[in-house]
């Protein structure tokens, strides 16, 4: 059996060395003459797998998206040829959360601002929109939730239209797949119109998918509005996002928002139950025995907790400061965004590190935000 995936993917060859010959190349490389001998496609978001590249793949059995979001995929292509495909649901969501915060946190201190008492709104309350939603209220801020699919579902959450939380919120986080039609679409669900209705000094962060934001429309009221604030990860046109909405968003960063080793991890292990179980092969591997130690695994605080000491010790699990020098300076450069993507393996998530508390420390809110207590 011949397994085709994605080099960005870790840990392959121990995952999935026993199962088969592992062949990898570049995500945006995985075309036609890559697959033609693949019983397994392993991808990311990055790789497209449309009709041409699934009818030149002749021997495929299964499909595999380490992602939770699979509009890469054309879902009808591997149905009309009865190709079971999976992808990795809830993979990330802690990650996506945790960048988020640490986002909120460095900007926070740029500007000297708190976030307590801020209204997020978090468009998309699925897994990594609920990820954001709980570590933003252990900051004791307000969090509006809206959700149309999940509301329709009867989800017991509470839930707001689009439109007003966009008019009540301080911050707004998107999380919502790419949807381009159907009862709930999401492609520019962010237009003009509603760009326009964003609050004075409201911050914008997308982790989600570049199309969910109108970018030209986005650059144009940053343009226009410098008090807007815009933490970007996400862009149309990827991997060469526009470089002039780069150069206006206070953060910026390549589609790494779910990139920590863990939820790369996590979604190889989860494809890897899938795929056995396709298989007939009995249980596989904890997780556990995939994860490698943190370089930094444990700290200890003694002052009292506050919003500066949150973001320091954020910083020691992820410098985001530094992914957004090195992606301003990669961008010109050929290749820069896939790049980065590449040479973004070793951020750790919050549980890796545990976190020792004296005196005044709040050792349940470190819990709260994602990071390991000290028993």
């Amino acid at each position: 059996m011949i397994i085709v995936a994605d080099e960005n993917m870790p840990a392959l060859d121990a995952m999935f060395g026993h199962l088969a010959e592992i062949r990898c190349y570049p995500g945006r490389g995985i075309g036609p003459e890559q697959v033609r001998d693949a019983d397994v496609l392993l991808v990311r978001s990055v790789t497209q797998v449309n009709q041409a590249l699934i009818d030149a793949a002749e021997k495929l059995k299964f499909v595999g998206t380490a992602t939770i979001g699979f509009d890469h995929i054309d879902v009808a292509a591997l149905a009309a040829r009865e190709i079971p495909w999976s992808n990795a649901p809830g993979c990330n969501a802690e990650a996506v959360g945790e960048y988020v915060l640490t986002a909120l946190l460095t900007l926070a201190q740029r500007l000297s601002v708190s976030l307590e008492g801020k209204t997020l709104a978090v468009i998309g309350a699925g897994n990594t929109g609920s990820a954001t939603a709980r570590r933003a209220q252990a900051l004791g801020m307000q969090v509006l939730l809206c959700d149309p699919p999940l509301q329709a579902a009867g989800d017991p959450r509470q839930f707001e239209s689009l439109d007003a939380v966009l008019a009540a919120a301080d911050i707004v986080s998107c999380h919502v797949p790419l949807v381009r039609d159907g009862a709930h679409p999401t492609w520019h669900l962010l237009d003009e119109t509603r760009l326009n209705g964003l609050k004075p000094d409201a911050w914008l962060v997308n982790a989600c998918r570049g199309e969910v934001v109108d970018n030209r429309a986005l650059l144009a009221l940053k343009q226009a509005r410098p008090d807007l604030k815009l933490i970007l990860d996400v862009w149309e046109g990827e991997p060469s996002p526009m470089a002039e909405l780069v150069e206006v968003s206070e953060i910026a960063t390549p589609h790494i928002a779910g990139y920590s080793v863990e939820a790369k991890l996590r979604g190889n292990w989860m494809l890897l139950e899938v795929l056995a179980k396709q298989l007939g092969l009995g249980p596989v591997a904890e997780f556990s025995r995939f994860v490698p130690e943190a370089e930094i695994a444990s700290v200890r605080v003694s002052a009292a907790v506050n919003q500066s000491l949150l973001a320091r010790v954020a910083r020691l699990v992820y410098d985001i400061d530094s992914e957004d020098r090195r992606f301003r300076q990669w961008l010109a450069q050929p290749g820069g965004f896939d790049r980065q993507r590449k040479a973004h393996l070793n951020r750790r998530e919050f549980l890796s590190l545990t976190v020792g508390h004296s005196g005044q420390a709040a050792p349940d809110l470190w819990s709260e935000l994602g990071f390991n207590k000290e028993r």
